[in-house]
């Protein structure tokens, strides 16, 4: 019987089956802390969600809402500030 696994590892190699680049590893800490910001809100509506709500509850929620909008608007001014005018 003829062994083939290294002539599988050819045709099965994914594009997938990579490590990330530098450059998507820098792309992802840009975005960390809109990341950041939404998994806080995800984890203030679960609470909210686990329970009745209260205005505590309430006021997280808005908190994190609020922190995933600056960070939005951070991200968005920074890749204004670094992309080149369109003519």
């Amino acid at each position: 019987m003829e062994h083939i696994g290294a002539l599988q590892a050819v045709v099965t190699a994914d594009e997938f089956d990579r490590e990330p680049t530098a450059a998507e590893l820098d792309a992802i800490d840009v975005e960390m802390p809109l990341i950041s910001a939404e998994v806080e809100l995800l984890d203030a509506q679960i609470i909210a969600l686990d329970r009745v709500p209260n205005e505590m509850d309430a006021r997280r929620v808005r908190r994190a809402h609020r922190r995933v909008l600056a960070a939005r608007r951070s991200l968005a001014n920074r890749d204004g500030a670094t992309s080149p005018e369109v003519a």
